[in-house]
């Protein structure tokens, strides 16, 4: 069976005239569920960041050669995507059940508009199982005794959690370190967290002028440096696989992300493998 249930489906209540970081990141990525508050949001953080749909793209293909890496080499065939977003392709679980076509995936956002399109989601291999789940990022206990993770993967044996683009916007680092160790604790001896976020490291002018900017439209961003972001996974007694935190185009890069220049990239990302 490919896709699991949606419990509670209802009708969201969407707030078309207030930005969401979400549907932002929809638009710069060339997306249609957006609306004219997210356009115009968008606009007004694009003129002072303006390599940020270059990093966002970025930030898009590091998920795609994480998630490979993690199915190819690691072997792993489990994943809880947590901040997933809306659906554009490739979507995880095709990067996944492109290796492996009986990958189990559960999917995990509280953004309305997400769980309006998370149908599209659900849509796999014959062989394989997705999963989807409207909750909170940190509500990590309850999502992992729920029963769309119980019912779709198997937590005795290796999973492979992400959080990619999702974590600049828990900006305390108590928080942020109390959910990835709430999500690594209960999950088997080599599975693996894949995380990537905000950084003014490669281009501190323009991060800091376009975090002000989603401030004033009411979003809170956090930008961490490098070894913030290296001390996240540390914080969890994760080991970090090569080649460690890295601007996410410098992470295992192809040929295409290796051409992009430092300063239009202003993510870090890794990935960590518990022991």
């Amino acid at each position: 069976m490919s896709t699991g249930p949606l419990r509670d489906w209802r009708t969201p209540e969407l707030r078309s005239d207030v930005a969401h970081s979400a549907r932002i990141y929809d638009f710069f990525l060339g997306g249609k569920d957006n609306f004219a508050a997210d356009r115009q949001a968008a606009a007004d953080i694009a003129a002072v960041w303006p390599s940020l749909p270059v990093s966002m793209r970025a930030n898009r293909q590091f998920m795609r050669r994480a998630i490979h890496y993690l199915a190819a080499e690691q072997g792993v065939r489990q994943f809880l995507d947590l901040g997933t977003g809306l659906p554009t392709e490739p979507n995880l679980h095709q990067v996944a059940q492109a290796v492996h076509p009986d990958a189990r995936v559960v999917y995990v956002d509280n953004d309305p508009l997400v769980l309006a399109h998370a149908r599209a989601l659900l849509t796999g291999t014959s062989e394989g199982r997705i999963s989807y789940i409207d909750a909170d990022l940190h509500d990590a206990e309850t999502i992992l005794a729920s029963p769309e993770v119980g019912e779709t993967l198997d937590l005795a044996r290796p999973v492979a959690v992400s959080l990619f683009a999702i974590l600049q916007f828990v900006t305390d680092d108590e928080a942020a370190r109390a959910i990835i160790r709430q999500l690594m604790a209960p999950l088997a001896p080599g599975s693996f967290l894949a995380l990537s976020t905000v950084t003014a490291d490669s281009n501190p002018r323009e991060v800091t002028d376009g975090i002000a900017v989603y401030a004033a439209r009411g979003i809170r961003e956090r930008a961490r440096d490098r070894a913030e972001v290296a001390e996240l996974f540390t914080a969890a007694g994760l080991e970090l696989v090569d080649p460690g935190v890295r601007l996410v185009h410098r992470w295992r890069p192809d040929e295409e992300s290796a051409a992009l220049s430092d300063a239009h990239v202003q993510m870090h990302g890794a990935v960590a493998r518990k022991p």
